[in-house]
């Protein structure tokens, strides 16, 4: 029996998102959004509130950002996670291979309610996977190219496994915020 791992990989990840991350993010609110889970913590904030020495973005908001980041790095807010994956996982990655729009933590306008960023983080989504889509099964073997840096000669599975993770992972950890910040109130 052949296997069609584009769709495989497609599954993987289409699943937690259409059955338990996605769903989870209806109705989150502003305040969770962000809510500040420990002292110090990054996220998306007005510019003239940054608390990191490189924080970056366009328009009225900026998400803190140093790099290397700091040992050990800061907790993070709801806004600066699902920043950082519209921006770092997914738009850079359908700008470098798919033929998105260039962008960059310094070129993004960063959402400044939870509605807004949920519909970024839709549209980043929905161009990454069909990219992934378009890839087929000979498009995974092809080598990642130089945006991905070290990794170019990997072939573009590599990539789209390590976006599955940094999905799950990430999913994984605004659902504890989320989870967090209800326990708050008991």
């Amino acid at each position: 029996m052949a296997l069609e791992w584009n769709a495989l990989l497609r599954d993987q990840v289409d699943w937690l998102w259409a059955y338990q991350w996605r769903p989870r993010l209806d109705g989150l609110t502003d305040e969770q959004y962000f809510w500040e889970p420990a002292p110090g913590a990054w996220s998306v904030r007005p510019r003239a509130e940054a608390t990191s020495a490189m924080a970056a973005g366009t328009g009225d908001l900026v998400i803190d950002f140093e790099f290397p980041a700091p040992e050990p790095p800061p907790v993070t807010t709801i806004a600066w996670r699902l920043g950082h994956i519209v921006v770092g996982v997914l738009a850079m990655r359908v700008a470098g291979h798919f033929g998105g729009p260039p962008v960059d933590y310094g070129s993004h306008r960063y959402a400044s309610t939870a509605q807004e960023a949920v519909a970024q983080l839709d549209e980043a989504y929905a161009a990454w996977t069909a990219g992934v889509r378009g890839l087929g099964e000979a498009g995974l073997a092809e080598p990642c190219g130089p945006s991905e840096g070290p990794f170019a000669e990997e072939p573009m599975a590599t990539l789209v496994l390590h976006i599955n993770r940094e999905l799950l992972h990430h999913g994984a950890e605004i659902a504890l915020l989320m989870d967090l910040y209800d326990a708050r109130s008991g």
